[in-house]
């Protein structure tokens, strides 16, 4: 990527930068066969701008994209950019009620819907509210980018140019993006995964490709049928495609996609047996394992192959630039061994929650991060995760990470995958549940999974009640969900196969 520091230091110039070095290549394609080239997307990015300076949109104003994954989506992100405004996406099946209440956040005055029409000047809708007084908190803004916390609540993180390029950079020095590339974007880009996938394939000179919508049961064709070097994905998508596939050798042997190079996969846990079944299927391409939050500008750490056959239940290495502890309450590093949270220091940090400093000084311990996630670190400095705080649960006293139980459960050959929850009790205060996905052509035998977690964790982290299901229950996001799976629960949607007494 060559560019001088202040281009890198702007999405917007940079991705402008980009157009032009790459002119008449494809930067988009869809699965209808249209295509947007880099000099086209600059065209409707650039006359997108000249339309919001001429509403008299100023500097470091949020403005709404609505987003679905076109095409011309992207040319909406760039041209807000270029006006000097704020990124605000929100994908366009939102609910009114929903899109109402982020317009109330951020006070925006412009909603940004490329589907409406061809021209720029239609894509713009003006909601007539006046000009506000510019927010200290915006300056430098590139994106607000909406989250749910505990209670639901959308926070709007935001994240800076110089933080978002700066963690690009640290992203693209592991995975090397560039030019003649295909990455298949199965990711939604309301949420960081999908922006800084489509954001690296573009400033790398690839071609985005733009499926109609994900279907796991075309998903494998589409890898092949495109010629796709790199694809995004939560592991909720991997084990859809993987549960629709036919089972052994003589079929793996003939569902090959030779140009796959990257599987890059985050959001949630990844089981070693799912590993193992896609590196099974893909002997070429690199499955990489990635943490990271919107607060961090995502990417944190990354589990590359090699060092996952080391360690598997390590989440890897820091990316650059990167520095984290695991602290207790009072916010003292503790020892190996030692369960604490993951607080995390880099220049890529969040400017805060918008409008909402008490939210923002609570995230914080000192200039670290609070990530909410569980953690611990081995001797070695090898860092595993433990699940999230709020997701701890206390039984009878004892506080189980659900991460623990899980991890326990899908080292039992027919467990595909796992998630373990707590649920109000009026004796322990709470008993475990866990719900079980079978591996492709398995199934659970109640008794012998008891008695190999017996041999594993301890007596009170065996879960109270087990549950066998075809999918984890997956949120708004796409990724699997405790929230879902605790409502289940709660209303009796399923129905347990025993206890563990």
């Amino acid at each position: 990527m060559q560019a001088d520091s202040n281009t890198f230091a702007h999405l917007g110039t940079w991705l402008a930068n980009a157009c032009v070095q790459h002119g008449d290549a494809i930067a988009i394609e869809t699965a209808h066969g249209q295509s947007l080239s880099y000099a086209q997307l600059l065209a409707h990015g650039t006359a997108l701008a000249a339309q919001l300076r001429e509403r008299g949109m100023q500097r470091d104003e949020p403005v709404h994209v609505s987003v679905s994954n076109r095409p011309l989506d992207f040319a909406a992100f760039l041209g807000v950019w270029l006006a000097g405004g704020v990124v605000v996406p929100v994908h366009r099946s939102s609910p009114e009620a929903v899109a109402a209440r982020m317009i109330a956040k951020t006070r925006a005055r412009f909603v940004i819907d490329t589907s409406r029409a061809e021209t720029a000047a239609a894509w713009i809708d003006d909601l007539g509210t006046g000009a506000l007084a510019p927010r200290a908190q915006l300056a430098d803004a590139a994106l607000v980018i909406f989250t749910s916390g505990s209670t639901g609540a959308p926070k709007g993180v935001v994240v800076t140019h110089r933080a978002f390029a700066g963690k690009l950079r640290a992203i693209d020095d592991l995975l090397h993006f560039g030019g003649n590339e295909r990455t298949l974007l199965l990711l939604n880009i309301t949420f960081s995964f999908g922006i800084w996938v489509s954001l690296l394939t573009l400033i790398g000179g690839g071609t985005l490709v733009l499926p109609e919508r994900f279907d796991p049961a075309q998903l494998l064709d589409q890898l092949r049928r495109e010629q796709i070097q790199r694809v995004g994905v939560v592991p909720t998508m991997l084990r859809a495609m993987l549960a629709l596939m036919p089972q052994g050798e003589a079929s793996v042997r003939t569902l090959q996609c030779p140009a796959l190079r990257q599987i890059l996969t985050g959001g949630e846990q990844l089981s070693e047996q799912l590993a193992k079944q896609v590196e099974r299927l893909f002997p070429a391409a690199d499955l990489v394992n990635i943490f990271g939050l919107t607060e961090t500008s995502t990417c944190d750490f990354f589990q590359f192959p090699a060092a996952r056959k080391t360690n598997p239940l390590s989440i890897g290495a820091a990316s650059g630039g990167v520095q984290f502890r695991v602290a207790d309450e009072r916010g003292a590093s503790v020892p190996p061994g030692v369960v604490g949270e993951l607080q995390i220091d880099s220049p890529f940090l969040m400017a805060g929650y918008l409008d909402d400093p008490g939210l923002t000084a609570a995230a914080y311990s000192g200039s670290w991060l609070r990530t909410g996630d569980l953690a611990k670190l081995d001797a070695d400095g090898a860092l595993y995760l433990m699940g999230r705080q709020k997701d701890l649960i206390v039984r009878g006293g004892n506080k189980v990470t659900p991460v623990e139980i899980e991890k326990a459960l899908m080292l039992y050959e027919d467990v595909g995958t796992a998630m373990a929850v707590g649920a109000p009790d009026a004796i322990l205060g709470e008993r475990i549940h866990v719900l079980i996905v079978p591996g492709a052509g398995r199934e659970i035998d109640l008794a012998a999974l008891k008695a190999f977690l017996a041999q594993r964790i301890e007596k009170y982290k065996v879960p109270d009640f087990f549950y066998v299901g075809e999918a984890l229950p997956v949120g708004r996001t796409g990724k699997a969900d405790r929230r879902e799976l605790r409502a289940m629960i709660e209303s009796g949607a399923l129905a347990a196969l025993a206890t563990a007494s």
